[in-house]
Order: structure tokens, then C-alpha cells, then sequence
């Protein structure tokens, strides 16, 4: 098993290897044949000539890792063609631009317009190969998913949708099965999964696993992801972790502020005159308002007003809290326009100048579902730790139907691992998943929707006698 999953590396970092020279030497003949000659000699000689080259392969290198356009074999293969195509798309309109900037004069820019066109057809053509091959030589694996939680439907059809990756070859219930049963099983099949078991159960499972070269699979616990952000102390001969638990330290505070005011305000630059339409639009539609406000929580649970264009009917929530579905006849008719492309949310620019927001970071939840979920799941309001975001680790990595404990953990994993580089990386991310339908701001309706409703039946009787007047105007610093 461990020497199949050696050749399995082996044959991606060939497979890579060859995506990045054909690509590369498709781009160096277009410079040579077209471009090159309209420099000048007294401008790029041979160093300036590789040298474009090369900042064309590298950042190719830097997207196609990013967008994971070199996973063959672990991603789908619509997802790897998508993230070559968007790799392409960005490396080829940088291109263009170093070009015409090293001309110091706007260029033709047909010679790429049929670079980007010729390399959309490599990449589809060497992408279906190498899947193909890839999946010849490793063909799926069977897997032993042992369960502590009956209700394990979500994690399976996620198992079931990779089949081509994985085939779930049994399922066993902890509770149901002796351990040395189980352990023989892992043997038989030398790959498992590992779903909310119980802690001591599991650290068996796991050392017997290790001891055995059994390929694992775990869905980890709040205090694993915790754990997993924490950094080595070589203090003495006990080895420690120590976990900080303290959100960002200043310099990364400072760092990200500055980042923060400089993309909102290129943002709201760039983005003025299509806000300016979107506003006019609203207001003569019906004549509302033509922004939304919605009171959410941030960093320490501080409460701010989140803005949005109107996409609703005046007063859309005035007979409770309700979802909005693909029909629902409340949106209106510029709301239909504007809510696929989340250009709704583009007042949030001036949210994040303000500081009320980040660029990055967990998704600011509205005051009602931090209380529903922290009734829930008390480890909730952990991810206050840091601001809320336009776009986060939860909402690149999450899905439509991603529950409030999982985006839980998702926002943690960010929290407890984060870097400048992982901002950016999400960022660069962000453009992927705009054209992802099944990405999205919230959790699945139905699972929010339940929870708020269980919420709301616990607070009934209480609320005749006691009201929380902040929620209503709100200081900007009160807590739960």
C-alpha cells in the first residue's frame, strides 16, 4: 500500500512536470515569433528573454497549485480543467499586460487570444489522459468506515460522490461490533474511516492503525483542529504544544488591517459605477430603500450593521425568519439580476474600510443564528476570534449543505493556521468559487432554518419577561 501511494506521487509530479513545459514552450514560441522582435535589441537580449518566460511559468506554477489544476487524481476532473482554464485566463491577461509594459505601447493581443485558445485545448486533452491513466494504474480503493454516530448519511453520499476515488466497502457501528472484529476488518481492507468515534475508542483505533501501516481517514473533533494549529515547544525533554488560543497577534493584526484598507478601497474604486447602477436600479423598481441592513456578529461578538443592496421586498422577514429559495417570490426582479453574482454583497467594501469586517476571515453570522447555534453547539462563538470576512476558509472549502459544526471547524482551521500567504491563497481561491453554484454565503437552508426554529420554541416563554434592548439599537460591543 505505502509503495502504491509512492507511485501515485511519482506519477504527478510527471504528469505535472509535463503540463508545465508544453505549456511553457507554447507561450516562449508565441514571445519568439511574435513579440520578441518588437522589443528592440538595445532592450531584452538573451537573460530578458528567459526571464519573461520564466515569470510566465512561475505563475502558472503559483495558480495551477492554488487552483489545483496539478491534482489529477484527487480532485475531479471538471474541477482540474476549470482551475486550468482560470489559471490560463489570469496567467495570459498578465501576460498581456507585462507585455504591452515592456513595449511601453498597447500591443495586438491576437497572437495570445490564440495562445489562450490553444492552450484550453492542451489542457482539456492532457487532463482527460492523465485522468484516464491515473485511474488505470490506481484504481479506487476500498474503505472500512467505522461509525459511533448513526447519523453518517452526509458523510458517505460526500464518499459516494468520489466513487472513482473511493468505495466504501462496509460500514460498521463501534457500538455494534467487538474491537478486535474491527481491527481485523482494518487489516482486511488497509484503509478506513474513522467518524465521531469516541476518544478513548478512537486512540486505540489510531495507534493500531499506525502500528499497522492502515491507511486512516478521521473526522476531527473541535479540540483536534485546535490542537493542529498549535507549535512545537522544545523547552525540555517532555515534548509540549502550546495552543495560544488568542486569535491573531498584533504584527498579524496590523498586516491584515492594512491589507483590509487598501483591497476595500481598490474595491470600492473599481466597483463604484456598476453600485451606482445597481442603487438606481433599485430605486425605481419600487422605490425602497436601496440598501439592506442586517445586525451580525464579529470579532469579541461585537455587533455591527452589515450592508447589502435590497435584492427583497420591502419588510421580506416581517412574518419571521425564512430562507430564500431559487422561486421565492420575495426577491425581486434587479434582486434576480444581482444575487448570482453576489453583487449584492458589494456594499460590504465600505463595511470592511470601516473595520467593522476583513477581507478574510469566518463569515459574519447574523445575531439570531450565533444564538440558535451557540444552543446548539456551545464551542459556537469560537470563532469570534477574529473579524468576520467578505470570504473565508469555510466558504472557499464549504458547500451549500455544510452544517453550522462543520463550517464551525472549517473557521478554526483558519484561525489556528493563519498567515498572509493563507489570505491570499483564499483570496486567489475566492474567483474560483464565484463560479461555483454550489458554493455559497450561509449553511443549508433546512439545517439553519430547524436550529432557529428549536432556538426560537426554547426562548418563548422567557420572552414576555425579558428583552435584550441592545439587539434592537445595539452599543457596538455588547455580548452574549
Amino acid at each position: 500500500m505505502k509503495r502504491k501511494n509512492e507511485y501515485k506521487g511519482i506519477y504527478t509530479s510527471i504528469a505535472t512536470l509535463i503540463n508545465i513545459i508544453i505549456i511553457t514552450g507554447m507561450y516562449a514560441y508565441v514571445w519568439y515569433t511574435f513579440y520578441r522582435r518588437i522589443m528592440g535589441n538595445n532592450i531584452f537580449r538573451r537573460p530578458g528573454n528567459f526571464l519573461v518566460i520564466a515569470v510566465y511559468a512561475a505563475l502558472y506554477f503559483i495558480l495551477q497549485n492554488v487552483y489545483g489544476g496539478f491534482k489529477i487524481g484527487h480532485l475531479k476532473l471538471s474541477d482540474v480543467l476549470f482551475a486550468g482554464l482560470l489559471s490560463t485566463l489570469i496567467n495570459t491577461a498578465f501576460a498581456y499586460a507585462q507585455i504591452c509594459l515592456i513595449a511601453a505601447a498597447l500591443v495586438k493581443p491576437t497572437p495570445l487570444l490564440f495562445l489562450f485558445c490553444a492552450d484550453i485545448a492542451v489542457l482539456v486533452l492532457w487532463g482527460m489522459f492523465a485522468d484516464m491513466l491515473f485511474y488505470k494504474l490506481f484504481p479506487p480503493r476500498e474503505i472500512l468506515l467505522i461509525v459511533g454516530n448513526e447519523h453518517y448519511s452526509k458523510l458517505r453520499s460526500n464518499f459516494d460522490s468520489r466513487y472513482e476515488k473511493f468505495q466504501i466497502a462496509e460500514d460498521i457501528a463501534i457500538a455494534d461490533t467487538d474491537l478486535e472484529t474491527v481491527k481485523q476488518k482494518a487489516l482486511q481492507y488497509g484503509s478506513v474511516i474513522l467518524y465521531d468515534i469516541e476518544a478513548n475508542i478512537r486512540n486505540i483505533l489510531l495507534k493500531f492503525c499506525f502500528e499497522n501501516s492502515v491507511r486512516v481517514y478521521v473526522t476531527p473533533k473541535i479540540s483536534d483542529v485546535i490542537m493542529r494549529g498549535g507549535s512545537v515547544v522544545d523547552l525540555f525533554d517532555t515534548p509540549l504544544v502550546l495552543c495560544r488560543n488568542f486569535g491573531l497577534t498584533l504584527g498579524q493584526r496590523i498586516v491584515k488591517r492594512i491589507m483590509d484598507i487598501v483591497l476595500s478601497s481598490i474595491g470600492i474604486i473599481i466597483t463604484a459605477p456598476v453600485m451606482l447602477i445597481i442603487a438606481i436600479a433599485i430605486k425605481i423598481e419600487d422605490g425602497g430603500p436601496v440598501f439592506f441592513k442586517q445586525r451580525r456578529s464579529t470579532l469579541d461578538n461585537t455587533r455591527f450593521n452589515i450592508l447589502k443592496f435590497r435584492s427583497m421586498v420591502v419588510d421580506a422577514d416581517k412574518d419571521g425568519f425564512r430562507g430564500a429559495s431559487a422561486h421565492d417570490e420575495r426577491i425581486t426582479k434587479v434582486g434576480r439580476l444581482i444575487r448570482p453574482f453576489r453583487l449584492d454583497e458589494l456594499p460590504q467594501f465600505f463595511n470592511v474600510f470601516r473595520g467593522d469586517m476583513s477581507i478574510v476571515g469566518p463569515r459574519p453570522e447574523r445575531v439570531e443564528h450565533m444564538k440558535a447555534f451557540t444552543s446548539e453547539i456551545p464551542e459556537f462563538p469560537f470563532r469570534l476570534k477574529v473579524k468576520g470576512g467578505l470570504t473565508g476558509y469555510a466558504q472557499v472549502y464549504g458547500k451549500y449543505n455544510t452544517t453550522p459544526l462543520d463550517k464551525l471547524k472549517l473557521d478554526l482551521i483558519y484561525i489556528q493556521n493563519y498567515s498572509f500567504r493563507l489570505d491570499v491563497k483564499l483570496l486567489l481561491m475566492t474567483i474560483k468559487i464565484l463560479f461555483q453554484k454550489e458554493s455559497t454565503e450561509g449553511f443549508d437552508e433546512k439545517e439553519t432554518k430547524k436550529i432557529y426554529q428549536n432556538y426560537i420554541k426554547t426562548q418563548e416563554p422567557k420572552s414576555a419577561e425579558k428583552k435584550d434592548k441592545k439587539d434592537d439599537g445595539g452599543e457596538k460591543n455588547e455580548k452574549n
